[in-house]
This record gives structure tokens, sequence and C-alpha cells, in this order.
């Protein structure tokens, strides 16, 4: 199996060792979300060293605690795999002696991300009205399904939904009568990973102004972002874009083709590349072909080049085609599996996958950062908060002590 980082180098959310990969340390985070986009945007910013407070319901936490899979303890490896070097603290928003201890907390953070539906922090009297006359500086990042604005701001949303009045669904698969999901929650994802960046932005705003901001990312915008040239084109030409399975709309041969045991993805993006295709498939004749005189040629006559090219390719086995386009310089590669994923040598040579632990000391494998800096990998938490786990550690982390002390040793903290 992939090997995971090297466990001495793991930290947890409470104890950060030092680490010039750590680019937040010092940065503080209330973390209001669950599920998916907003945890996933959290995520990353633990891995970078922040330090993340995951606020959770007293009574069951994250819903995505009960998401499976399960370890032998009843751990969620779902929450986990979303939720490594953070905190948690349970409170109950609505209870006047939570609220207190919550609002001390916002005094002490740099930013605060929620993903509850609009209107549902104001019904708890935590505005952002009132969370910012408290902390002027602070960054408040809200992530829903439609945004704070519009005639859908109150509408509920799971990404599939997103993915669907997206359009994104519109363009995914192999056939305009049977729309398909992308196979991973991208509407989530890419919500998590915008949120990240316009919290950096305003961190960087910030220290030339000293102001906090009000962010207010859509699931829906953000998704409709990522359309790349899908939205250009149905402006330009008045038609909707279809799927189109693995082909590029633009680019053509850019797809895969079927081999003697498998598949191959070919992506032949320019001239160059196209005459070296036309020399490894050992078909110069295609050179002269009007039909395929340059790429508008050839995206206008896409099916007959794939049946061109594919009665070709199916003579030998995608390991033979590989090794041949890639020593022609030719962008190409296999379709893998997530088990092939999990063993591939240049994943495994970056450290992309990353071993957490259960509460029980059970270990499983989940996937590890992107970041390399400075030639390092950012060293992750092996593990997940439980539930109010760390409550007493944030309290003396976060807050300063009584000045002067009292005899009173009540916290403010009210019984979850």
């Amino acid at each position: 199996m992939p090997q995971s980082h090297d466990p001495d180098r793991s930290t947890t959310g409470a104890s950060p060792q030092p680490d010039s990969t750590r680019l937040l340390d010092g940065l503080r985070v209330l973390d209001l979300t669950r599920v998916l986009a907003g945890p996933y945007c959290t995520m990353i910013l633990a891995d970078l060293g922040a330090d993340v407070v995951k606020v959770e319901r007293p009574d069951d936490g994250d819903e995505s605690r009960a998401f499976g899979p399960f370890l032998a303890s009843g751990t969620s490896a779902y929450f986990s795999g979303l939720n490594r070097g953070k905190s948690s603290i349970a409170l109950d928003l609505k209870q006047p002696g939570d609220r207190d201890t919550f609002l001390s907390l916002v005094r002490n953070a740099d930013v605060l991300v929620e993903n509850f539906r609009p209107g549902v922090m104001d019904a708890m009297n935590i505005d952002v009205e009132r969370l910012r006359a408290i902390n002027p500086s602070l960054i408040f990042a809200s992530a829903s399904g439609f945004g704070q604005t519009g005639p859908y701001r109150d509408h509920p949303a799971y990404d599939v939904i997103i993915q669907a009045m997206s359009g994104l669904m519109s363009v995914t698969g192999h056939d305009s009568a049977a729309p398909a999901r992308v196979g991973t929650s991208v509407g989530d994802i890419v919500t998590g990973l915008f949120t990240a960046i316009g919290i950096l932005a305003a961190l960087q705003r910030r220290e030339r102004t000293g102001s906090g901001a009000r962010l207010d990312m859509a699931m829906l915008d953000c998704t409709v972002a990522v359309l790349e040239n899908a939205v250009t084109r149905c402006g330009i030409t008045g038609q909707n874009p279809e799927p189109l399975g693995t082909r590029h709309p633009s680019i053509t041969p850019f797809q895969s083709f079927s081999t003697s045991d498998g598949a191959v993805v070919i992506a032949a993006g320019n001239e160059r590349l196209w005459k070296e295709l036309c020399h490894v498939l050992e078909l110069p004749e295609l050179l002269d072909d009007l039909r395929l005189s340059d790429n508008t040629a050839r995206t206008e006559n896409q099916a007959y080049l794939e049946r061109v090219i594919s009665a070709r390719t199916r003579e030998r086995t995608t390991e033979d085609w590989l090794l041949r386009l890639r020593q022609a310089g030719i962008p190409a590669g296999p379709i893998q599996t997530i088990a092939e994923v999990m063993q591939d040598e240049q994943l495994l040579s970056r450290d992309m996958f990353h071993r957490m632990r259960g509460d029980s000391g059970e270990s499983f494998l989940t996937s590890g950062t992107p970041f390399r800096i400075d030639g390092t990998v950012p060293a992750l938490s092996d593990r997940a908060p439980q539930l109010d786990q760390q409550a007493a550690e944030i309290m003396n982390r976060w807050l300063p002590p009584p000045s002067p002390p009292s005899g009173n040793n009540d916290s403010g903290r009210s019984d979850p």
C-alpha cells in the first residue's frame, strides 16, 4: 500500500510542531462549518498551520460524523479526512452562556467561516454586524448554496443540486439524454477552494489597512466560475454545449482511445504534436488529408478521426502505446482506477497519501496535501478531533487569563 508521511512529522491542532511550511502559523480560525465545502476550506488553512477551532453542536456535532465509511472504533473516516488538525469545542449557540463563550472567542479570532443557510446566524443573534462590531478586523466568510442575496437565497442546496443547476451536469458524461454527476463533489470542493483564496486575499488587505472583510461565497457561483469555456462557447455560437465523453470541445485529438487491453488518453494539443502522433501511429497519410489539415478541421471531423485512430490503437496494449507516445514527447496517460492511483509511483514519490489514525489507534489513508513549500511537504495532523475534545485547551489557548484574578473560576461556558 502507499506510504504515508513520516508519523513523527504529523501534528495535532492543539500542539503544532515548529515547521517552516506552516505559513499560517498563528492565524486563528473559528470554524462553524459542517459536511464538506466549509470543512474543506478550513482543512486547507489547518494544513498550512492555522489554529482552527471547530465549533460544533453539543448533541452530535458535525453531521458528517455519522457518514461512512467507519473504522472499527465507530470513527467516521469521512469526517476525519476533512477535519484533520482541527480542535473541537461543543457550544449551543442558542444558549446565552455558550453564546457568550463563542463571542469571547470571536474577539480573539482572525477568521470566521460558516456555511449555515442565510439568516440562521441572524436568528441566533450572532450576525456579521454584531461580530464585526466586537472584532472590526475579523474576516467573516460565508459559504452557502446560492449566496446571501438573490431569489434563490433561501433554497436548500447540496452538491448534486448545484452540479445540476450550474450546467456542469449537462456537459458531463457521454449522452445529453443521460446527464451525469462528476464523480466527486466538485461543487463543494471548488467552493472550499475559492473561500480559502478569498480569506487569504482578505488577510493581505488587512495587513495593509487593518480592516476586516465580509466574504459571500455561493456554491452555484463557484461552480459556474469553473465551467471554463462552456459559457463562452454558448454565448458566441448560441448553441448549448453537450456531453463529449473524454473529448475536448475545441482540441482534436484530445481524448481516450481503445487499446487491445483497455484505453489510452492522447492529447495532441498543437500542430507539432499532431505530426508526431501521425508518425507514432504509423499513419503519415493523415498529414495529407484535407479533412485533418488543422485543429479546426480535425475538430469538425472528430468522429472520422476517432475511427481512424481507434482502429490503430486497438492493435497494441496500453503499456505499449504509452511507451511509444511518451518517447515521442506526446502527452498520454492511462485511465486509472482509484486503487491504481493509490499505487502510482509518481504520487507515492510526492507523498500524496496521508495516514490518519482513529480514536482507537486504527489507521487509514486519505489524500494528502498538494502543497510543496521550499521543497517540503507540510506536516499534516494524523488526527481529527472527537466532539468537544479540546474545549479546555481552546479556552486556555485563545482567551487571556482574567485580570485581576477573582475567586470565581466560572469560565462563563455552560455545559453542553
